[in-house]
């Protein structure tokens, strides 16, 4: 009699034990599901992103904080754009941040003003795949920062630059003369002369003096030597930063318009040595089958 007694108290026990245990899961699973969706990214329970590094006299550092490393690459992924495809519904690939949302003010290739000759050119480029930055030609602009394999960002305060390296294609780097001019009579370049300035926590870059060799991002948007490019880099935290553009080029557009993307931190890694091949036979590496890509084209670049 004292034996199933005890038993039965056992049993009792557990099952109010179990019923507890199951009342606190439930409530980690909803606790845990609104953490998620107040996360500013990944899944549940996700941290809030640090504050953006800071140099000694306050400004925003664009780089890593002093003992650590980094790359930015586009928070879309490879499918990130600089205008969106009209029908794209604002998904990742048309410059969504790991949270799904879309950088303001981001238009749709109906939105671009597109003098008759640069759309079609942009409607060629589009079905015959002949970029200059997948052959290992350096691309201002825009399409630096359109790579899978990302951009390191190096500040110099005591030399008056900031440059930004690119690993993926060219592997080349380019300039940024803060607080100085436009020198005159520049030779035409990839890249062109970039002088910047700081406004608040934005780097605010002027580019003038580009050649037509390079397009302005992966879709074949066109340019030509009278392009005048202002670029905004802002840092909200330590893994977003904000990319925005405004094209001014009355010889490919009928006015000055906008756009832009974000960019995602990817902490730990740096720049690795990647030889790109100028004239390399291998298309198929680069671009496809052989049989599919045509290796000429009537129109350059």
């Amino acid at each position: 009699m004292i034996v199933r007694l005890v038993i039965a108290v056992v049993f009792a026990i557990a099952l109010a034990a179990a019923g507890l245990s199951q009342g606190a899961a439930v409530g980690q699973s909803q606790g845990g599901g609104q953490a998620g969706q107040g996360g500013q990214r990944g899944g549940r329970g996700a941290q809030p992103a640090r504050p953006a590094p800071r140099w000694p006299d306050g400004k925003v550092r664009l780089g890593p904080a002093p003992g650590e490393k980094g790359l930015w690459l586009p928070a879309g992924g490879g499918g990130e754009r600089l205008v969106s495809l009209d029908n794209d519904g604002g998904e990742r690939g048309a410059g969504a941040r790991g949270g799904g949302a879309q950088f303001p003010g981001k238009i749709s290739v109906s939105q671009v003003p597109f003098l008759p000759w640069a759309k079609a050119l942009y409607a060629y480029r589009n079905d015959n795949q002949f970029e200059p930055h997948t052959r290992c030609k350096p691309s201002g602009g825009p399409r630096q920062f359109l790579t899978p394999y990302g951009v390191d960002i190096v500040e110099r305060p005591d030399l008056q630059r900031i440059y930004i390296m690119d690993l993926g294609g060219p592997h080349t780097w380019r300039t940024i003369y803060v607080n100085a001019e436009h020198p005159k009579n520049l030779e035409p370049s990839h890249y062109g002369h970039s002088i910047g300035r700081w406004e608040g926590d934005t780097l605010v870059v002027e580019t003038i003096g580009f050649n037509e060799g390079f397009w302005i991002d992966r879709q074949g948007l066109p340019h030509t030597k009278q392009l005048r490019m202002i670029e905004r880099f802002t840092r909200t935290d330590a893994n977003t930063m904000g990319y925005e553009v405004i094209i001014d080029d009355p010889g490919a557009y009928s006015s000055t318009w906008k756009s832009g993307f974000y960019l995602s931190w990817r902490p730990g890694e740096e720049l690795f040595e990647y030889v790109c091949q100028d004239g390399n036979l291998a298309s198929e590496l680069m671009i496809g089958a052989e049989k599919s890509v045509d290796r000429t084209s009537e129109i350059a670049p």
